[in-house]
């Protein structure tokens, strides 16, 4: 048999060897297989939302430390295994360049956080992960956060620690639980703690409209908190509306209830009540309550198969 056919055979060999790996995957993963994504560029982007880049020129960077790819993330795993046949013929042919001691062009990348997402190139890092190739050569571009990601974090994950980080940026920057002796300020959107700083700013603007002296910025978040939080998330927590809205915390249907509010009092005065937008909210958009009949008639129905 010529060389020619026995790389073609090695490469064969190799690519079955790789699907067989991710197919071991899924079923390690069966019951959370978000553990077992590659990340998406455009979802941590729109997670991170980074405002700057800059080009890093060539680079040697870690393979592991390759978590996901800007266009083909739906095509291997967290691994960088192929997920399907189609991929063979590509794959192979990657692999018999390797095989054949034939240099590539390096691969383009991104880096955000400490870890790197394939522009181009996402065959020849899944080659090189399924040979246990440590290192790379790769033409960087960086994308700045704050953040710092690691190789397992899953997108869940990656917004749990963005929500942590703003949350302590808030506490800091404004001596929110110093102040107020608060620190249940959780959201489950990235993002908000800004929104809540606007509305600070807002109120101290009203202050300011009937005060001859400047209203410092810690007395407004006091007369804020005060005033317009604190009243509103305790009719949240006495009306029980977090259980009409799964998964979202009482910070969120402040913020929600405030907009709802100010659409109100635009369409119906100055003297709607809070309470009464509250109301409102929570019957239009709220996941109502099922009654004791209604759990008796679903489960009749999923037991038996019928109607009731």
């Amino acid at each position: 048999m010529s060389q020619n056919n026995l790389i073609k055979r090695q490469a064969a060999e190799d690519f079955s060897r790789a699907r067989a790996k991710e197919t071991f995957t899924q079923i390690m993963y069966f019951l959370d297989s978000r553990k077992n994504k590659l990340l998406s560029l455009d979802d941590v982007r729109n997670i991170l939302k980074p405002k700057n880049e800059s080009y890093k020129g060539l680079r040697t960077v870690p393979v592991n430390l390759i978590v996901g790819s800007e266009g083909r993330y739906q095509d291997f795993n967290k691994y960088f295994l192929p997920k399907s046949d189609h991929l063979r013929s590509r794959w192979e042919r990657v692999d018999e360049a390797r095989l054949s001691d034939i240099i590539l062009p390096p691969i383009q990348l991104y880096e955000i956080g400490g870890v790197y997402f394939v522009r181009d190139g996402n065959h020849r890092v899944s080659v090189a992960r399924a040979q246990g190739v440590e290192m790379v050569d790769a033409e960087l571009i960086s994308l700045s956060t704050e953040i710092q990601l690691t190789p397992d974090m899953t997108l869940e994950e990656l917004t749990n620690k963005l929500l942590l980080y703003e949350k302590e940026t808030f506490y800091k920057k404004t001596g929110f639980e110093e102040l107020t002796g608060f620190n249940d300020l959780n959201f489950s959107i990235p993002g908000r703690y800004d929104v809540l700083y606007e509305h600070i700013e807002v109120h101290k603007y009203y202050m300011n409209q009937t005060r001859e002296d400047e209203v410092s910025f810690d007395e407004a978040l006091v007369s804020w908190y005060s005033n317009v939080y604190a009243p509103i998330n305790n009719i949240i927590t006495e009306k029980k509306l977090c259980s009409l809205f799964p998964e979202r915390t009482a910070s969120d249907l402040y913020i929600w209830i405030v907009k709802h509010w100010d659409s109100l009092k635009k369409k119906y005065g100055l003297h709607y009540s809070v309470k009464d937008a509250v109301r409102d909210f929570s019957s239009r958009y709220g996941r109502q309550r099922a009654t004791l009949p209604d759990l008796v008639k679903t489960f009749f129905s999923r037991f038996t198969g019928k109607k009731n």
